[in-house]
């Protein structure tokens, strides 16, 4: 298990994870993106509403992402049950 020492909005953040590296300045990297699109289109708001914003978009394209991949899932599973039945 690896251990990251990181500065994410300002905030020193430590952690272990078995994540790859990339990966994990990949997330800081779209954290704070995210951050600064919220930043900059809102009005004057507390750093936690502003994480709270960015916490639910994030949640929801969690969501948008499982909800496609469940009926990418599905397709599939009816496009081997087809070739199957022509089997």
């Amino acid at each position: 298990m690896r251990s990251f020492n990181l500065t994410v909005l300002g905030l020193e953040v430590s952690f272990k994870a078995e994540a790859d590296p990339k990966r994990v300045e990949s997330a800081k990297a779209l954290v704070e993106e995210r951050f600064d699109r919220l930043k900059f289109h809102g009005r004057q708001l507390s750093k936690e509403k502003l994480l709270t914003f960015l916490v639910l978009g994030l949640a929801d394209d969690l969501l948008q992402a499982n909800r496609r991949n469940d009926e990418t899932r599905e397709r599939i599973a009816a496009v081997l049950a087809k070739i199957e039945e022509l089997a």
